[in-house]
């Protein structure tokens, strides 16, 4: 298929489902998505997005982005080394806030150019803000007693989308959400309900577009449409509604039969934390209030070790085991000569060879945002437990078995409700899902090697996300931490833009 189709990406965030969808070349080597238009609203991501498309507008990057990304050149001067690919990634990207008369005054002009423009047809991908239709969201919209589900605006951001899918008529549409949406309501009603019915109405009749289930299994109704990434080589437990509708008159002309659609294809073998962290730089943790520096970090990760040591024996036998690798990590520690940085832009190769043709780039001068966090003296304690209890029982431990004497203070722990407050991400499988709740504290997200005792770096999240080492988070490390928790698996997106070519073609 030698004409592209035109894709729009709305609520972009970094751009995963774009990155996916450019990634994918057909028999003739050429590319079946173009990039026409993504949209963001939040100033990084929005910055990381376009930044990705001047990246896309090279068959192979410039030096240039390279000694960017390196830190070696600034952004102005990038710009004006390549002015017309970043004139080109600036017509793509747009910041704006979907939903608001600025944004459609300015979009429905430009909808109507990429329409008129596609030859082939339209794509529409994206997936709008999730804040209400998750369980963590809703759990804490439940504590506000002012909270009123049917004024959250967010309920109901999914119908921008069906209203650009309404004046795109594109021949197909993605679009991704929170395993949440599937029990949401509002004023009783369901809204995966409302939001099916929509999207299969677009077209101007009830059943104008045909939504396929992604995966082939015995699952019925909306739950046929939960992709569950680790079973596709992403090495991440993360469960997502997508759905992928055809427009009915393309769908016909497929001559597919309904039930017997293409679909993505599991993997036999399960990708592990291990397939990408392996071979990592090991950094060291920070200190959080408190002066820091390599012999700070020695002396208090060695008192940490310490103390979670003492803490597992008061708690008798059942821990010997952790205390004793508790205190040998200690001694360790304290004789070491050499202590890893906070910070490396070493770049190593992947074990997993698999992984390693999607995330390794050979021309890389050096790994970005792989910088650690810093942490409070109390918490490298548990994080020093935590590790190695993982690595002593292969799984991370659970609040009640946790040493008294190393229980936070906090009013809920004991309560059951917060069982996984400190979770370990261990070698042997694929992570838990890697959300944007990663910015706040690191607790969700420990690092499986205790002798490193902190939280993952941005990188590391960015490879369980299966964003390739030359994808570059701009703005701050709390903002780049929400980017990549906020995205679609990159990898993930170049499947389903696979499994929607086979139909179109």
């Amino acid at each position: 298929m030698s004409q592209a189709f035109n894709t729009v990406d709305l609520f972009a965030g970094p751009g995963g489902l774009a990155e996916g969808f450019a990634a994918i070349k057909d028999e003739k080597g050429k590319r079946p998505y173009r990039i026409a238009l993504s949209v963001e609203k939040e100033p990084s991501a929005f910055s990381t997005l376009r930044l990705r498309s001047f990246f896309r507008q090279f068959e192979g990057a410039p030096e240039a982005y390279y000694a960017y990304i390196s830190g070696k050149i600034t952004k102005d001067q990038l710009v004006a080394a390549h002015p017309r690919e970043w004139k080109a990634a600036s017509e793509e990207t747009a910041m704006l806030e979907l939903g608001t008369e600025e944004a459609t005054a300015w979009l429905d002009p430009k909808l109507d150019e990429i329409s008129a423009k596609a030859k082939t047809g339209t794509i529409l991908i994206g997936g709008p803000p999730c804040q209400a239709y998750s369980l963590v969201g809703r759990a804490r919209n439940r504590g506000n007693q002012d909270y009123i589900p049917e004024a959250d605006h967010r309920h109901f951001l999914y119908r921008e989308y069906i209203r650009i899918l309404q004046r795109l008529e594109p021949v197909a549409f993605v679009m991704e959400n929170v395993k949440g949406m599937l029990s949401a309501k509002v004023s009783g009603e369901s809204m995966i309900d409302r939001i099916v019915e929509d999207l299969k109405a677009a077209g101007g009749t009830p059943d104008s577009y045909i939504l396929l289930p992604l995966v082939a299994d015995q699952r019925s109704g909306h739950a046929r449409h939960v992709i569950r990434a680790e079973d596709f080589g992403v090495p991440q437990a993360r469960h997502r509604v997508i759905l992928m509708g055809i427009r009915a008159d393309v769908f016909a002309r497929s001559g597919i039969d309904l039930e017997m659609s293409p679909s993505l294809t599991s993997r036999p073998t399960r990708r592990s934390v291990a397939s990408v962290l392996t071979g990592m730089p090991n950094l060291r943790s920070g200190l959080s209030k408190t002066a820091d520096s390599p012999e700070a970090w020695r002396q208090a990760v060695v008192r940490a070790f310490k103390d979670a040591a003492a803490a597992c024996r008061r708690d008798g036998g059942w821990l010997a085991e952790v205390a004793q690798r508790l205190a040998g990590y200690s001694r360790e520690i304290g004789a070491a000569t050499d202590l890893p940085p906070r910070s490396s832009t070493v770049v190593t190769p992947l074990a997993d060879n698999f992984l390693a043709a999607w995330l390794a780039d050979d021309r890389l001068l050096a790994l970005p945002n792989h910088e650690s966090r810093g942490h409070m003296q109390g918490d490298l304690a548990r994080y020093a437990f935590a590790a190695t209890f993982a690595e002593v029982f292969d799984r991370s431990p659970k609040a009640d078995e946790f040493p008294k004497d190393l229980a936070p203070n906090h009013r809920n722990w004991n309560s059951g409700k917060f069982a996984d407050r400190f979770r370990v991400q261990t070698w042997n499988g694929p992570s838990t899902t890697v959300t944007s709740h990663i910015s706040k504290d690191g607790h969700y997200f420990i690092h499986p090697d205790p002798k490193q005792c902190r939280s993952l770096t941005v990188r590391e999240a960015a490879r369980l996300q299966t964003f390739p080492d030359n994808y570059f988070f701009e703005g701050n490390r709390t903002q780049q931490y929400v980017q990549v928790g906020n995205a679609v698996p990159p990898l993930l997106a170049k499947q389903i833009g696979e499994v929607l070519l086979r139909i179109l073609s």
